[in-house]
């Protein structure tokens, strides 16, 4: 591990305060060369030679690095990062059908809620990401796609575990003296932490929320999602319409379709139930395999029955296009050390 200080983690002013740099001028410039994807001092041309000097010495930009550069033929980007400890991270890199490119970061190594859907739930918790680690993971994707238009806290580990390293990440990248980008193009993805939504409704920063929700039936959700037992469903409603009321910001209600265990009919009146009253819009995301995962992927059959139902009840529902699956990209697949071909039933 290096001893130096990371500074894709440091504002303009804390570079000039850590690392005893004036003027203060000095610290935006720096900070203006990481937000661009200097990969080094060297390349910072407008500051003198004695101060990157100074800053070989006592600092680095990226102590994380890229490993493995995987690419699906969708456009899909997985990059697979080694951090300073060892420890390895996925982060993965999405286009949309308009063109829109999407960071989807990780904020934990590993993680520790043991959903029974997802790969990264199975290999436990690590440990937190800091807010350098996660600015590196997006400039490390814009320097093999180029410029992003958004950013999603979507990856691997839970973000309401890691708020405070997150809210540090976006201050960086929404900085007007750098990247500028606008919070309204960042969302977190929560598993349903009751806590953490309130907090981030009470103190910020105020970006789109989507609630892992998966299924609306307790008993069923309690045994995908363990940590529904301490964060009920009657309670997380609460705590999202509270957050909307806070933000007036919509919400994005996800679920994940296993076939034959929340694609019935009964599973979309839950589902219904539960949205009644609440500013939502309805991502719907088929299960995308795992091995050694006991799930199957559901028929096109089971996922236009589902939307059929959730739409005749008037609301705003989204099925997404399975994008990565190839290499171990797609939702729920984070954590997978090499390709798979995976043939798509959608």
């Amino acid at each position: 591990m290096t001893s130096k200080i990371c500074i894709s983690g440091l504002l303009s002013e804390e570079i000039c305060s850590e690392l005893d740099i004036q003027p203060a001028f000095r610290g935006r410039q720096i900070f203006q060369w990481i937000s661009k994807g200097a990969m080094s001092f060297q390349e910072m041309t407008n500051i003198d030679k004695a101060t990157r000097e100074k800053l070989e010495a006592k600092a680095c930009i990226y102590s994380s690095s890229v490993t493995d550069i995987l690419r699906d033929k969708d456009g899909t980007i997985k990059l697979q990062i080694t951090l300073d400890d060892g420890r390895a991270i996925e982060t993965v890199l999405l286009t949309d059908r308009e063109g829109r490119k999407t960071a989807c970061v990780s904020c934990q190594a590993g993680c520790g809620m043991g959903c029974r859907f997802c790969q990264t739930g199975t290999l436990g918790f690590g440990r937190n990401l800091s807010a350098g680690e996660i600015v590196q993971e997006f400039f490390m994707l814009e320097k093999e796609a180029g410029t992003l238009d958004n950013i999603v806290f979507m990856g691997m580990g839970e973000p309401m575990q890691n708020l405070d390293a997150i809210r540090k990440a976006i201050s960086i990248l929404a900085s007007k003296e750098g990247r500028n980008l606008s919070t309204r193009r960042i969302t977190l993805s929560t598993c349903g932490l009751i806590k953490g939504i309130y907090e981030l409704a009470d103190k910020g920063p105020s970006i789109r929320l989507a609630v892992s929700l998966t299924t609306a039936d307790p008993i069923l959700r309690e045994e995908l999602m363990p940590v529904s037992k301490a964060n009920p469903l009657p309670d997380l409603k609460k705590a999202i319409q509270y957050y909307t009321e806070k933000t007036g910001m919509r919400i994005t209600l996800e679920a994940a379709l296993l076939s034959g265990q929340n694609t019935g009919k009964e599973s979309a009146e839950r589902l219904i139930e539960f949205a009644r009253g609440l500013d939502a819009y309805i991502n719907l995301i088929p299960w995308n395999p795992v091995p050694n995962l006991p799930f199957s992927t559901p028929t096109s059959a089971e996922c236009r029955s589902f939307v059929h139902i959730l739409e005749n009840a008037g609301l705003n529902v989204n099925l997404r296009t399975r994008r990565g699956a190839e290499i171990g990209g797609a939702c729920g697949q984070l954590g997978r050390s090499s390709t798979t071909n995976i043939n798509s039933t959608i």
